[in-house]
């Protein structure tokens, strides 16, 4: 039986001890200092394992760490990976012949201009220029129109069908000669919530628009999705789950009855040329950390690769001009303008970039924090832990107890948060679970709190509030706090 085949109806005891919280806040009955999740667990204060590191989390570099336990060989390794990944392309013709090829459309001219201190992105501030920013993107795609479209997706061979002209994604910038696609504008609109207590919340609800189209009118059927970039810890971590780990917690029929139906995506693996679990991305929709690099590297940077050998990036056949543009590749190698060598050496990097300790994890109001965290039904999704497995191609993120707080799966998020637009098997309503780990560092890191996959949230009480489908009953209990414990609950959030 294949990996996709494996039966999925186990419940697992984090989610039953979820469950039965939320039955206890629902009904009224007060919990006691020796209720489950009351102390610190064994192992949980270095979420990462043996490859938690061990420097400081009160400067901006807190993300840009190499795992501790990666000995010294492999440092050089990874140095020379943050080197490539911090590198400014140059459009081709060029005399640095292993730093050209450049769009010719894109959106960053490095893969750290996205990731600043591997990070986290944020939404544009304003119309102006100066406060554009470049770590958020606007997803294209249309619905399929043919046969062939309707088979490649149902195959799994493609994960959506691009926009006939635009491609994937909107690139907003062009080098010398060449015009950005568009321009993405954000309107917003205020909504305000009240919480117990009295509190009033203000959650701004986001639309989307494209002006100064440069290659003519879109498909009238075009879906878009925004999305931000997300920070970049612990990556090799996820991506050394074992599947059969991620596939026990799947639910897609709701057997247990507690409102969570968390079921994989299946992606296609250009590597392995087939079907595999999707880890990464906000819908799942990478399944390892080599092909995500490498379809960045073409899909903002409009740099080949021989996994993405599309030296044009993201250019359709209808942008003819830049299909026939100049590029970086060399005769023995014409489609890949990053060699495979330099390609995995960012993808090293980016597999070994370590998650922080924990912060205060055993104290008081961080600890009564994470009981309501289980007991509002926060870790039905948001699983605390798993174990690494042996097929890491780095042997130190082997074995390791992690505590990531994902299930690594796809959920109904209720229309508040849905795109609209599919990925793979994921539906337009659906989002992978996102990592907590690292969250309660992003202001220190990047300098804000904007969450979700498009940044609407400014905070994580906006965040919370904006959950809702299989998440509507956290959601709900999370409203329904004293304010007290509201700010427990987001002290132990934050110690993550």
């Amino acid at each position: 039986m294949n990996d996709e085949g494996r039966v999925s109806g186990i419940v697992s005891a984090a989610k039953r001890a979820a469950l039965a919280g939320a039955l206890v806040l629902a009904i009224g009955i007060a919990f006691s200092e020796s209720a489950p999740y009351s102390a610190l667990e064994a192992g949980e204060e270095n979420p990462g394992g043996e490859a938690t590191s061990q420097r400081r989390t009160d400067s901006t570099e807190a993300f840009s760490h190499f795992s501790p336990n990666m000995g010294l060989a492999k440092e050089m390794d990874f140095k020379i990976g943050n080197a490539i990944f911090r590198k400014f392309w140059v459009s081709a013709p060029a005399s640095t012949k292993s730093s050209d090829g450049l769009g010719p459309l894109y959106n960053a001219r490095a893969c750290q201009s996205c990731h600043l201190k591997d990070g986290r992105g944020e939404p544009q501030r304003g119309p102006d220029v100066k406060d554009r920013s470049v770590s958020m993107f606007l997803r294209l795609s249309i619905p399929p129109e043919t046969a062939e479209q309707r088979a490649a997706l149902a195959e799994g061979r493609v994960s959506v069908i691009p926009e006939p002209t635009y491609g994937t994604q909107l690139q907003e910038l062009g080098i010398q000669g060449h015009v950005g696609e568009g321009r993405m504008v954000i309107d917003y609109k205020e909504e305000p919530v009240t919480l117990a207590g009295g509190e009033v919340v203000s959650l701004r609800r986001p639309t989307y628009r494209i002006e100064d189209l440069g290659y003519g009118p879109m498909h009238p059927k075009t879906m878009m999705s925004p999305r931000l970039t997300p920070q970049m810890i612990g990556l090799g971590l996820i991506e050394a789950i074992p599947v059969e780990s991620i596939l026990a917690r799947e639910d897609p029929d709701d057997r247990d009855g507690d409102g969570i139906s968390g079921r994989a995506n299946w992606v296609w693996s250009v590597e392995d040329k087939k079907l595999m679990l999707g880890r990464f991305g906000w819908k799942a929709g990478q399944p390892s950390v080599h092909q995500q690099t490498a379809d960045a590297f073409a899909g903002d940077i409009g740099i080949g690769s021989w996994i993405a050998p599309y030296p044009w990036g993201d250019c359709t056949a209808t942008q003819s001009l830049c299909r026939e543009a100049p590029h970086g590749g060399t005769p023995s190698a014409p489609n890949s303008e990053i060699n495979a060598k330099l390609l995995e050496l960012v993808a090293f990097y980016a597999r070994n970039l370590a998650v922080p300790p924990r912060r205060d994890p055993d104290a008081p109001d961080v600890l009564a924090g994470k009981r309501l965290f289980h007991q509002i039904g926060c870790a039905s999704c948001h699983a605390p832990s798993f174990t690494t497995g042996d097929a890491s191609p780095d042997a130190h993120l082997r074995g390791q107890k992690i505590w990531p707080y994902s299930d690594f799966l796809l959920h109904d998020m209720g229309d508040g948060l849905a795109d609209g637009r599919p990925e793979a098997r994921a539906d337009g309503r659906e989002w992978r679970t996102a990592p907590l780990w690292g969250i309660g560092l992003t202001e220190v890191v990047n300098g804000h709190t904007f969450f979700l996959h498009d940044g609407r949230a400014r905070n994580l009480t906006e965040a919370i509030l904006w959950h809702g489908g299989e998440a509507q009953r956290a959601r709900d209990g999370f409203a329904q706090l004293a304010p007290a414990d509201r700010a427990r609950l987001l002290a132990f959030v934050n110690s993550l």
